[in-house]
Formats: C-alpha cells, sequence, structure tokens
C-alpha cells in the first residue's frame, strides 16, 4: 500500500522498479534505500536524488547497527556499495509478454480487454530487458559480419530507458529479416523469467519463440545421449567417430557426416559430445533405438512430434522454442519436466482475485542420476566444447552447461543452457528458411547472446551449485583413453567422469563392448 513514487506501490513493485530484482534479492543497501523512501518517495527517489539517499540510508544503517539487526562490518560493508539503480524497468516493451497472458488470461475465462484487471505475470523485469537488447544486438551483429549476404534490418527504436519515438515510423524493413527468439525460465516451477519472439516487435509481431517450428539441430543430441546412459552405458564409453552407411527400409542409404567433414575415429562418448560428432549420436541412436529417444523427449515435456527416423537424433524435426528450452529443464533440475508457466494471478479492481493457475507438479521423466550425468557432460560442451564463447561473458562462478545446434545449410542456429538457477535458450535464422552465412554455427552464433542474458541475469545474483545424487559415483579417469587415470596420465589430461553405481570401472563388464570395435555398418 505504501507509495514508493512514480506511480509503485509496496516494496517488491519498488524493488523490481529501482533495482531490477524481487524485494526477496535485494542487498543489505538496498534494502535501507528503499527503506528511506516511505518518509518521502520525492525526496528519497534514488534515481532523481541519490546523493540524499545515500545519506538517508547510511543512517538507517547505522540504526540498525544500534538495533542489532546487523553488525558495524556488515554495515561499513553496505555503505561502501554506491547508489545505483537498474535501467527504467517499468518502461520495459514486454509485447510478447503482454500478448501471451492476454490470450491466456482470456482462454481462462477472464475479459481483460474491458479493463480493470491487474495481471501478476512470472517475468523478471530486468531479465526482459537484458533479453530483448541481446538478442536485438546480437542479430546486428551477425548481420554486420563481412560474410553476411542478406539485407539487414533497420535499427530498433527502444533504448533501454526510452519508450518508443512517434517521431516517424520505422523504416521498411526487408521482405526475410535475419530474426531471433531466446527464453530464460525457471528449472523447478517452468515459470518463465523471460521471453522474446523476435528482434523488434514493431517490425513484426510473429512470436517465433512460441509460434515458430524450427529444426533444433545438435541441440537434439542432448536427449539421445540421456537415452544411451538410460540405458547402461557410460560416458568413457570408447565410440568411433567414422563414416557411415546406413541402409534403410525404403533401400537408400543414409551416411551422415560432420561439419568439418571429417572423422575423429575413437573418441569417448563424452568428448563425441562437447565434440558434436554427428556419426556417434547416430550410432547412439541405432542402439538404443529411435523409440526410446523419442519417448524420453516426449516424456521430458516436448509436445512436437518427432519424426522416427535417424536423420532426427541430428535434429531434424522441428520444435517449438518454448517447448524445448522447456524440456531441457529435465537435464537441470534432476530428471522432472516441468510445463512453462507466465501468469500466477490474476486480480479485479477490488483486488479479489478471479484467476489463479492450478498448481501443477513436476512430473518424473528422467532418472536424476542420468540427468546429473548427462547434464555433467554438457558441462563440457562450454567449458571444452563448442560453446567455449559462453566463458568469455559468463564469469566462472556462474556454473553452465548446454549445447550447440547448427542445421544443414546453416539456416538454423541454437544454444540451449542452463544453470542451477535458470534454463536459457535462443534461436537466430530466417522465417523462410536459408543460409544464415558460410560457416555460421549455434556456438559462434547463438551462443554469446545466451551468454550475455545469463550474464546480465547473475550481474547481482549469486549461483547455486548441482549436487551429486545417490547412486552416481566418481572416478578420475585418462581424457585421452576413457581409462582409469594411472601415475604417468598428466594433469590436463586427468578429469573426474560419473557413474550410475554399478557401472564404474571394475565394477562389471557393461554390453556396450561392441562400440569399441568400430561403427556398425549396415
Amino acid at each position: 500500500q505504501i507509495s514508493f513514487g512514480r506511480g509503485w506501490y509496496g516494496v517488491e513493485l519498488a524493488a523490481q522498479h529501482y533495482y531490477g530484482k524481487s524485494a526477496s534479492q535485494v542487498t543489505l543497501s538496498e534494502a535501507a534505500s528503499l527503506a528511506a523512501m516511505p518518509k518521502s518517495a520525492v525526496l528519497y527517489d534514488p534515481i532523481r536524488n541519490p546523493a540524499r539517499v545515500l545519506e538517508r540510508r547510511n543512517t538507517i544503517l547505522t540504526l540498525m547497527v544500534n538495533q542489532g539487526f546487523i553488525t558495524v562490518a556488515q554495515a561499513n560493508e553496505a555503505r561502501r556499495e554506491p547508489i545505483k539503480t537498474a535501467p527504467d524497468v517499468s518502461r520495459t516493451q514486454a509485447q510478447w509478454i503482454n500478448d501471451i497472458v492476454r490470450v491466456q488470461a482470456e482462454r481462462a475465462g477472464v475479459p481483460v480487454m474491458q479493463g480493470g484487471f491487474r495481471i501478476q505475470t512470472t517475468i523478471d523485469a530486468a531479465l526482459q530487458l537484458s533479453m530483448q537488447q541481446a538478442l536485438t544486438e546480437g542479430v546486428r551483429d551477425v548481420e554486420a559480419r563481412p560474410g553476411f549476404r542478406h539485407a539487414p534490418c533497420a535499427p530498433v527504436a527502444l533504448t533501454a530507458s526510452k519508450a518508443p519515438t512517434k517521431a516517424a515510423p520505422p523504416a521498411p524493413a526487408p521482405a526475410n529479416c535475419l530474426e531471433g527468439a531466446a527464453v530464460a525460465l525457471d528449472p523447478a516451477n517452468g515459470e518463465v523469467r523471460a521471453l522474446v519472439g523476435g528482434r523488434d516487435y514493431a517490425h513484426s509481431s510473429f512470436n517465433r519463440a512460441v509460434d515458430g517450428n524450427r529444426q533444433p539441430g545438435s541441440t537434439f543430441k542432448a536427449f539421445v545421449y540421456a537415452a544411451a546412459i538410460n540405458e547402461g552405458m557410460t560416458a568413457n564409453a570408447i565410440v568411433q567417430d567414422s563414416a557411415l552407411h546406413i541402409k534403410l527400409d525404403n533401400g537408400r542409404f543414409y551416411s551422415p557426416d560432420n561439419s568439418d567433414n571429417s572423422f575423429l575415429g575413437a573418441l569417448t562418448m563424452r568428448e563425441a559430445l562437447a565434440k558434436s560428432r554427428n556419426p556417434v549420436a547416430v550410432q547412439l541412436a541405432l542402439n538404443v533405438g529411435m523409440d526410446s529417444v523419442i519417448a524420453l523427449a516426449h516424456r521430458s515435456g516436448l509436445r512436437s512430434a518427432i519424426a522416427p527416423y535417424l536423420s532426427s537424433a541430428l535434429g531434424a524435426s522441428v520444435v517449438q522454442p518454448l517447448d524445448f528450452v522447456a524440456a531441457y529443464a529435465t537435464f537441470d533440475n534432476g530428471g522432472l519436466a516441468v510445463q512453462p508457466k507466465f501468469i500466477t494471478r490474476i486480480t479485479d479492481r477490488a483486488g479479489t482475485a478471479v484467476f489463479t493457475p492450478p498448481v501443477i507438479a513436476p512430473q518424473p521423466a528422467l532418472d536424476p542420476r542420468v540427468a546429473f550425468i548427462l547434464r555433467d557432460m554438457l558441462r563440457d560442451v562450454v567449458e571444452r566444447g563448442t560453446a567455449t564463447a559462453i566463458r568469455k561473458v559468463v564469469p566462472a562462478r556462474v556454473m553452465v552447461a548446454g549445447k550447440t545446434g547448427t542445421t544443414n545449410d546453416n539456416s538454423d542456429v541454437w544454444f540451449v543452457g542452463m544453470t542451477p538457477e535458470l534454463v536459457t535458450g535462443v534461436w537466430m535464422g530466417f522465417d523462410k528458411p536459408q543460409s544464415i552465412a558460410p560457416g555460421a554455427v549455434g556456438g559462434t552464433l547463438a551462443a554469446p547472446i545466451a551468454a550475455q542474458i545469463i550474464a546480465a541475469y547473475y550481474q547481482n545474483r549469486t549461483s547455486g551449485t548441482w549436487s551429486v545424487p545417490p547412486g552416481v559415483v566418481g572416478a578420475e579417469l585418462d581424457r585421452t583413453t576413457g581409462k582409469i587415470a594411472t601415475l604417468s596420465t598428466p594433469t590436463d589430461k586427468r578429469y573426474t567422469e560419473w557413474f550410475l553405481e554399478g557401472t564404474e570401472p571394475g565394477a562389471h563388464a557393461w554390453p556396450w563392448s561392441l562400440f569399441r570395435n568400430g561403427p556398425i555398418l549396415y
């Protein structure tokens, strides 16, 4: 009920407006600054009068020490923090979210277009703004590259703190602009924290995140590898990245190759995923069966139809970006499928709740031990594999796992990744599929955008960790051979591999020795 100025009432909205975060996440310094405002929301506005707020904040910190709420050391540390506010998120243009919640509210029977309703969403306003900026700037950067031969779109007129100008309409966009979409959600409950359906709503209101259907490329391999681990294969198993010649039911032959037109021979399964080797994913799909891979993807919440063909193991079947990112949450949260959620509550003018979404408990989709091992393999993709661009932006204190993806002819590029608190996906391509540029791949185009989004989220937050679940054991291995490390194994080749209990080296032989003898030929 208390006014915090600028039309914002209540400490929660004030925290989101001034600091871009929930009231439960503000620092001690920010909390003391907010506590200054009820005395005079105008006089102690941190945007307009930071010096005055600084003085009042320090007085409040002193009072907190005197009354025993904090220590002198805590107060001194808080005093060193400058008065710094987030971009003006009150004017964040989130038309993509507005469209989604309006449709969902109307489907729930709430006549929101008549006015007088207050819709509370799951969206993090600051992250929404950061995501739109990261996607827009990322697409522009690609358009500015020497190898980009398409007509660039007109720049977006919106900035972080300004509403759209009415001075002049935007320049007409090319018929087929380079576009993108991005989604970030909470893996614990599916609550969507940010969603952007394109580079510029003013040019095109088509929401590619919820209405687009695109091939995911190698990002789909995560489900293939998870199915293989679920069937008892180990991450250190030796697989062959070599030429395949597979006879299909129609009499034709299928011969998947790699984007670099080479084969690396014997690799551990972990290394094959980090380097995204296509023949390995196809062999895994052959041996566990595409039906098992598809069943796992659907249990994880993916609603798209996946064709039962080997090419689907490499991401040839189309998916909806929001749906696909939500399915990745299964690897993040210990094997539970979540449903994307946007609305938490709708009230009328009197403050009476007229709609509260039913609580849908996450459904078990994958053994939590398998989810842990697969996620750890995906961490290698970020640290050593095709998504190292993430680490150029996201600090090492934040644990990140994920997978890049690129389709044939470089027409779709992806990165879908996770931290303990967030699952983030980015897609880039043309609405009418065509090659983005020679050599365009998810690791160099989509991953940097995702990195900006993740880094923005953790700018004022700490990151949790992933714990080892019961039934998983670790062993120090040689990264080259996949065998137990010896005294002669160099330090830089040693790493910890994780196993389902009973499949670790020396426990017993597993029924996958056929991979050690080379690829399966049909």
